[in-house]
């Protein structure tokens, strides 16, 4: 056996003699550093140290991590899932627009009641909920484990429908907080809010918020909203029988509402009940004497949630209202006489596959009828705002425009005959050239060749700029073809412009609101409304009552003055009349969705009927009456004859006339009077003009010299 290590003989030790100071062995640090090897197992080994675990530290340390996460928990509740959002429904709540005269007309979004307090509910409704959501709803702290257990064990027994453990305070959180992803991360999320509300709330509170935020189908959140809207009533006023039916509601609001599903909901209603004899809220003879409920008589009809004026209109409408706390009511320019009006026209048209869109707006743009298509229902795409078209010669407008700001003038001479400019050779729809004509001629014939010469004289940047200035703001290529109307645009963009002329200044803005948008100081400055001169006003007002009453928009002529131009595009693809008159700015635009042909489709047949038909209807007018013949006195030593032929139209002085016209009819005189006496096929030829005239879809094109541009 070796020797102890710490044996003074210094032979006895591998590290050489130990060194003892004082009698004292070195220090314990030496002695760890000095190998330590027995050699054989029955030297005793010296016990070993155990590291003792200090648990209560450990414990001091998770509680303190517990605190910090508890905080930042907290602290991240208070950022993302205040209070005070417990109160607004999962949807911003709706807008109501309403006509000039105050009539609502339209709703966009969902119908949000004020809030409730359940306190103050008949404890027959809150208990309707409480049986057929959340029976331990006054005990539970924000979960209900027995709750979920039972659903759980239904859920494994059951290959139907899943049932779902969510306290009611549990589902305030959901709607007012959370998304509806079905994951396990916003489970936890709903969870922790459910605590948080459970800790911050009275129970009272609670089923208040959720009261006033859960959905009742037909786009109505919160039980004052549904009260109102299915019974006509208050909640505080809702018997048994509607309180179990609006609670049933909540498990499938869209499939259930009365309004679409009645049978439906009054067998949940009934479910409800037995749920509160079951939970003990209710005795079974009272629950048996209940009736079911019944809609409100008087229930008002909804109001559509979207028309074309309506889609066009409600961005501008929320942003006048601002932040969505409540519902809102923004009155608009729509006049429901004038959009009724408007509707008719439409109608009356006739047309097949063709779609029409039309806007009405006052000189100062407020905007008073629109219809964007023949049905909204069947496409709510509006023509009137969204469809970007060719306005072919209504173009026009602004090609005189800059002829007028140039110097010339209505009676100003243009030659009327074929033209080319680099490449392009413009031509005449009628294929007639007239040689030299006025200004007033070549704009009530429409006149392509001629709209060419006054655009190279002029300059295509001074006819953009009249453009611009009348507030066109779509591209506009800078070549010579746009004198025909070849830039695409808007109808309300277009229509703005004639209202321009209306109004005697420029820009004109189309607006639907009745308050007109607020503008900043930059817009105010940059786009401040300009006068237009009075004497090109008056020329321009010239030209346009000449293309409206005597030339290619003379369909459209009223019995007051009127003004307006005619378009039509290659091929017929789009047809316009755009006019005015007494203080009623209207364009019509007719063409088809897919750009094709329409054959015989001009601007001056169906858009300027349509137009015409509209105005007598808003204006309280008639059509233009046919002038009669004016009979001069005749003298007669001026006529060459010498003598006057006396009671030239009396019956005695007409000579004996009769004979036929081949393939019209015959003529004779009897009793003093012509008979004519059409032939067969002239009564066949009368039938099938009749018809033509009576079918605008089977009217050919005329070629009579004023005829619209290709």
């Amino acid at each position: 056996m070796r020797p102890y290590p710490f044996d003074a003989d210094p032979a006895s030790s591998r590290n050489g003699p130990l060194e003892l100071k004082d009698g004292v062995p070195p220090p314990e640090r030496y002695l760890r550093e000095t190998p330590f090897e027995p050699e054989d197992d029955d030297y005793p080994r010296p016990p070993r140290r155990r590291r003792q675990i200090n648990w209560m530290r450990w414990i001091m340390r998770g509680l303190g991590v517990g605190i910090v996460l508890f905080v930042l928990a907290v602290a991240w509740l208070a950022v993302t899932a205040p209070l005070s959002k417990s109160l607004q429904p999962p949807t911003p709540p709706s807008v109501t627009l309403l006509a000039d005269d105050g009539t609502p007309i339209a709703r966009r979004g969902a119908i949000v009641g004020a809030s409730v307090d359940a306190a103050k509910l008949p404890k027959n409704v809150t208990n309707a909920f409480l049986a057929i959501e959340d029976r331990r709803f006054r005990s539970h702290w924000g979960i209900d484990p027995q709750g979920i257990a039972r659903a759980f064990v239904h859920n494994l027994r059951s290959s139907g429908r899943d049932q779902g453990g969510s306290t009611i305070t549990q589902q305030l959180a959901k709607n007012a907080f959370l998304d509806s992803d079905r994951t396990a991360a916003r489970k936890i999320r709903e969870v922790l809010i459910a605590f948080w509300l459970e800790a911050w709330l009275t129970k009272d509170q609670i089923l208040s918020r959720y009261l006033s935020t859960v959905y009742f189908g037909d786009n109505t959140y919160g039980l004052r909203a549904a009260a109102k809207h299915y019974f006509g009533r208050t909640p505080e006023n809702l018997s048994i029988a509607q309180g179990a039916m609006l609670a049933g509601l909540v498990k499938a609001p869209s499939k259930l509402a009365p309004t679409v599903n009645l049978s439906g909901a009054r067998a949940r209603g009934a479910l409800v009940l037995a749920a509160m004899v079951d939970a003990g809220f209710l005795d079974k003879t009272t629950a048996a004497s209940v009736r079911p409920a019944r809609l409100a008589s008087d229930r008002v009809a909804p109001l559509p949630n979207g028309t074309y004026f309506a889609d066009w209109v409600l961005p501008a409408a929320r942003d006048q209202a601002g932040e969505l706390a409540a519902e809102s009511k923004v009155r608009t320019t729509l006049d429901r006489r004038l959009q009724k009006a408007a509707e008719r026209s439409v109608k009356r048209a006739g047309l097949r596959q063709a779609q029409v869109a039309l806007v009405a707006m006052r000189p100062d743009g407020r905007v008073v009828a629109m219809v964007g298509g023949k049905s909204y229902a069947a496409s709510p795409f509006n023509r009137a705002t969204q469809a970007m078209r060719q306005p072919g010669s209504a173009f026009k407008l602004f090609v005189y425009l800059a002829a007028m700001r140039h110097g010339m003038t209505p009676d100003s001479i243009i030659d009327d005959k074929p033209i080319t400019i680099a490449n392009w050779s413009p031509k005449n729809a009628d294929g007639r050239y007239l040689g030299p004509i006025t200004l007033r001629q070549a704009f009530a014939r429409s006149s392509n060749v001629a709209a060419a010469r006054i655009t190279q004289e002029v300059g295509v940047a001074a006819v953009i700029k009249a453009a611009r200035d009348l507030g066109v703001t779509t591209p506009i290529p800078n070549e010579a073809t746009i004198a025909l109307g070849t830039a695409s645009m808007s109808l309300v963009e277009l229509t703005q412009a004639y209202a321009a002329i209306a109004a005697e200044q420029y820009p004109v803005r189309a607006r639907g609101l009745e308050d007109a948008p607020s503008r900043g100081m930059f817009a105010t400055l940059t786009d401040r409304p300009h006068a237009l001169s009075g004497t090109i006003r008056d020329e321009m007002l010239d030209l346009l009552s000449a293309s409206a009453e005597t030339g290619t928009g003379r369909a459209a002529a009223l019995s007051v003055k009127t003004y307006g131009k005619t378009g039509t595009t290659q091929d017929s693809r789009d047809a316009l009349f755009v006019g005015f008159a007494n203080g009623l700015v209207v364009g019509v635009w007719v063409g088809n969705d897919d750009n094709t042909p329409n054959a015989g489709l001009s601007g001056g047949g169906v858009p300027a009927r349509v137009w015409s038909d509209f105005m007598q209807q808003a204006l309280g007018v008639g059509r233009a009456v046919v002038p009669e013949a004016v009979t001069e006195d005749v003298d007669p030593d001026a006529n060459g004859f010498g003598e006057t032929i006396e009671n030239f139209l009396d019956p005695g002085n007409i000579p004996p006339v009769e004979g036929e016209i081949p393939g019209v009819g015959r003529v004779r005189l009897r009793d003093g009077r012509l008979d004519f006496e059409p032939t067969r096929d002239g009564r066949r030829e009368d039938e099938r003009d009749r018809r033509r005239r009576d079918d605008p879809e089977d009217r050919a094109p005329q070629r009579d010299g004023y005829e619209d541009e290709q």
